[in-house]
């Protein structure tokens, strides 16, 4: 069974830093690149990063030059590392993945459970 389990969220204040992760587990065959998302009170879902199998990288503009998304193939994790962190970037944030599992014919989208961040002094 495949699944996405993220980590490192927090409460920061405003200025700080968090690192959070996202490991795939399970039988898998191979990924198509890896996003996050995330969803604040009130709001809709949005992506925020995303990483392709090659390592190429992609931001949403309010986080362009303070995030930044890298890869581990060999692990099947990625990692989101914030920095100068805002109120407004608080959310559960979300890891979402096309994975091919062994067996499977085609990929299927994939998403964790989710991982609070909080900014706030």
């Amino acid at each position: 069974q495949v699944q996405l389990v993220e980590s490192g969220g927090g409460l920061v204040q405003p200025g700080g830093s968090l690192r959070l992760s996202c490991v795939a587990s399970g039988s898998i065959f191979g990924i198509n690149g890896m996003s996050w998302f995330r969803q604040a009170p009130g709001k809709q879902r949005e992506l925020v990063a995303g990483i392709t199998s090659g390592g190429s990288t992609s931001y949403t503009d309010p986080v362009k030059g303070r995030f930044t998304n890298s890869g581990d193939n060999a692990k099947n994790t990625v990692y989101l590392q914030m920095n100068s962190l805002k109120p407004e970037d608080t959310a559960v944030y979300y890891c979402n993945a096309d994975i091919r599992a062994y067996g499977a014919m085609r990929f299927y989208n994939y998403w964790g459970q989710g991982t609070q961040v909080t900014v706030s002094s």
